[in-house]
């Protein structure tokens, strides 16, 4: 009898073994192997160009080279506020993880490991040669793998056995993503990767989401009086999805995430110049401060001066993290959001319960919670 995931597995494959020898061997496209719907895009045609028109060939061997001893300290002290930024992230990662055979390694934005977390089998040449701090995992030297991909390509991967380059490397599977800065520039990637392991390709999501992560705990780690919480209303914000905005006493940005770098075109626009906090939002910026001061929970909505409006959760430096941080008050800020849409409507729960997006059962539930009791 056949097991279903198994014959899914060995058809993929063989699938992956067509398209390297189309674009490898015979020097044609993937798309004429009918595999352009399979693949996300053609990044990885572009990437096993890539190594091609460099030399590489897919039979060389791989040398998994350490960078020079000088080198690997001057990686360490250039990446030591990523390294901090991501070690609680990874730790908590490794939970995700850990019965999975794979494991994380977190590079510099040229593809140098600088830190490693999870359950890696250093007894194995093949963990050894890439969870080693400083080895090159860059698509220069070793092709096409998810560390490669993503800092050429700046988006989550997820890359299966042979669909690396070099024969030497296709015992890998892994998935990886890039890593923004708080001023919007690539500073790393982070990766998982299995030997000899079953394919997940949900890991692509896994990957992507702590790496948002990293990215909340880098934008909070820059000098700031002020964090703005920033989504659409309706949404509940108080996790790794809210836009963060960090702004210093007199109302500069002093850091951003992606989250908040995509709503909020006022970020990008500068072209990497300073940006005024009234420059982002078509009201005086002031008030903000002092209903953060108040230690006010329900967030209120901001008008951008493109006619749009985000809900916003102004909090002092020190009240909130993201990912490694001081923990957003949740209950509080989900409460408060359900209590105004409630009051938005007149009472209404059902369409207060519409506006959210929740069910009229849990808007009942939450506000007969009583509260937490605070020492």
């Amino acid at each position: 009898m056949t097991v279903p995931g198994l014959a899914a597995a060995h058809d993929r494959l063989q699938q992956i073994e067509r398209v390297r020898q189309a674009v490898l061997e015979e020097g044609r496209s993937m798309t004429e192997v009918l595999v352009h719907a399979w693949y996300d895009g053609t990044w990885i045609e572009r990437s096993w160009r890539r190594c091609l028109d460099s030399g590489q060939r897919p039979e060389y061997d791989v040398g998994f080279e350490l960078v020079p001893r000088q080198q690997e300290k001057r990686v360490g002290e250039a990446n030591h506020t990523l390294v901090a930024a991501a070690r609680p992230v990874l730790e908590q990662l490794g939970r995700a993880i850990a019965s999975t055979r794979y494991f994380a390694i977190l590079t510099n934005r040229e593809g140098v490991v600088v830190d490693t977390h999870g359950p890696i089998d250093m007894a194995d040449p093949r963990a050894n040669a890439i969870a080693r701090i400083g080895v090159d995992l860059s698509e220069r030297a070793v092709g096409t793998t998810a560390i490669g991909a993503a800092l050429s390509e700046l988006q989550p991967v997820w890359l299966h056995r042979g669909e690396h380059f070099f024969h030497a490397t296709s015992c890998y599977s892994c998935a990886g993503a890039p890593l923004f800065g708080p001023d919007g520039q690539c500073v790393g990637m982070l990766d998982l990767t299995g030997i000899d392991a079953s394919e997940r390709p949900e890991l692509k999501h896994l990957v992507a989401q702590s790496a948002r992560s990293i990215e909340n705990a880098l934008a909070l780690s820059r000098p700031h009086k002020l964090v703005l919480r920033l989504n659409w209303p309706g949404r509940l914000l108080g996790d790794d999805d809210d836009g963060i905005v960090c702004l210093d006493r007199d109302g500069w940005v002093t850091g951003s995430n992606g989250a908040a770098r995509q709503m909020l075109a006022g970020l990008t626009q500068a072209g990497g110049g300073a940006v005024h906090c009234s420059e982002l939002f078509a009201q005086p910026w002031e008030p903000l401060y002092d209903i953060a001061r108040a230690g006010e929970v329900t967030p209120v909505e901001v008008p951008l001066w493109s006619g749009l409006r985000l809900s916003c959760l102004a909090q002092v430096a020190g009240s909130t993290r993201t990912g490694a941080g001081p923990r957003l008050p949740l209950r509080d800020v989900e409460i408060a959001l359900i209590r105004k849409a409630v009051s938005d409507a007149r009472g209404n729960v059902m369409e207060a319960a519409r506006a959210l997006g929740i069910s009229r059962a849990t808007v009942y539930r939450k506000l007969s919670q009583k509260p937490p009791v605070r020492e």
